[in-house]
């Protein structure tokens, strides 16, 4: 599971390029990944923004590729992502393995959810681990270090306090 043949899947579609065609200013801004460890529930998604026309649009790869517009909530305007990293999500499920042991979280991993962003002119993975025994934690991955910067335990009871 490498983002860069993600990235390469959807840039080879007809999809894509009949998108940019249309839509020549669109830039990369955002993914979003599901890595599913106990079931097949993955999922990739990589979102571009267009500022000609202010519209955000999403590529979903798991069955074909669909072009879906995305509705934009924020006014801000989306920073852009650079499109040649070359990491695999096992990498990064490693990544959190070896941040969980050291913070002594026995539990496994069942499902991690990815948001690829751009934050003050840095590219992040930012996610939520999903462990077993209804526990959680909240990471934020620096790419281009592929380094753990945010590590916090949380748990569904602390979620439903709040």
């Amino acid at each position: 599971m490498n983002f860069q043949f993600f990235l390469e899947k959807l840039m080879a579609s007809k999809a894509f390029e009949n998108f940019m065609g249309e839509n020549k200013e669109a830039y990369l801004c955002g993914g979003f990944f599901i890595l599913d460890l106990v079931g097949e529930d993955n999922k990739q998604h990589f979102d571009f923004y267009n500022p000609t026309i202010n519209k955000m649009f999403s590529f979903k790869l798991e069955e074909g590729i669909q072009l879906l517009p995305v509705e934009m909530i924020d006014s801000r305007i989306p920073g852009k992502i650079k499109a040649n990293y070359d990491f695999d999500f096992n990498d990064v499920i490693n990544l959190i393995r070896e941040e969980m042991k050291k913070q002594e979280i026995e539990k496994k991993i069942q499902k991690i959810i990815l948001s690829l962003q751009e934050l003050e002119g840095k590219d992040y993975l930012i996610g939520t681990v999903f462990v077993s025994g209804m526990g959680m934690a909240k990471v934020n991955i620096d790419i281009s270090e592929m380094k753990i910067v945010v590590f916090e335990k949380k748990s569904f009871f602390d979620l439903m306090r709040k």
